[in-house]
């Protein structure tokens, strides 16, 4: 027997004894017979082999659930978000009134973000006029229609239009929103057509139901990167409101 199979029947003799004495389950006292496949056989019959089976699955599951939430708030605390105040909340509703926000965008044609992004974290990370790197921000905000997208990054809030660098690309443009109340709500999943227009029409709803007039057209923003799973997103929706 070599040293590898030495300690692997010392670890099975251990575990041997420990579900004999916490679960009464005899397990096979030739060790050899567990790799051969005599043990599954013979548990067929025991109820409590299938049982452990599906709550392991179940406490793996439930791990991995854990470990992917964590990892998507630790991934969104890693980056400050665009600044607001909440005046009204109701469930994942809220009017929020913003500051002036001065952001970096670019065209993004349907089905090609990829280049879109690109072309920003390019920006943030040097390529500018002053080669300045600018942190990045959440959320990541998407406007215009499906056929004629605008994605744009939010400006650290400690920069001032002003101090903005002028992109090296010209298909990068720096603009800056005016400051305002927005109705938003929050809603998780994929970025998809779908749930967006289920989003949108939730808000409008919300807002007719409280007299909200809406102002301008809606704006989407993504803060969790394309690789979270959809369950643990937060994307929202918002509507500037008249004043």
């Amino acid at each position: 027997m070599t040293r590898g199979e030495t300690n692997i029947f010392s670890l099975y003799h251990h575990c041997e004894a420990q579900l004999e004495s916490d679960f009464r389950f005899p397990l096979d006292p030739h060790p050899r017979s567990f790799f051969k496949g005599e043990l599954a056989s013979r548990a067929k019959g025991n109820k409590l082999f299938p049982m452990l089976k599906i709550i392991l699955i179940f406490v793996g599951l439930a791990l991995l659930a854990v470990v992917a939430g964590m990892g998507c708030q630790s991934t969104r605390n890693g980056y400050d978000s665009a600044p607001y105040k909440v005046a009204r909340q109701s469930g994942n509703f809220e009017v929020r009134e913003y500051p002036a926000l001065t952001l970096a965008e670019t065209p993004m044609p349907a089905n090609a973000s990829n280049g879109s992004f690109r072309r920003l974290f390019n920006f943030i990370s040097g390529q500018n006029a002053a080669r300045q790197k600018i942190a990045m921000t959440t959320p990541v905000f998407f406007t215009g229609s499906s056929t004629n997208t605008v994605m744009s990054f939010v400006m650290p809030s400690p920069m001032a239009a002003d101090q903005v660098p002028v992109p090296a690309d010209p298909a990068v443009k720096i603009r800056v929103v005016e400051p305002g109340r927005f109705a938003v709500l929050r809603f998780k999943g994929g970025r998809n057509s779908k749930n967006e227009a289920a989003a949108l029409a939730r808000l409008r709803l919300w807002m007719t139901e409280n007299a909200l007039v809406a102002q301008a057209e809606p704006v989407f923003g993504y803060f969790d990167p394309p690789w979270t799973l959809p369950v643990f997103r937060r994307n929202e929706v918002m509507i500037r409101l008249a004043p």
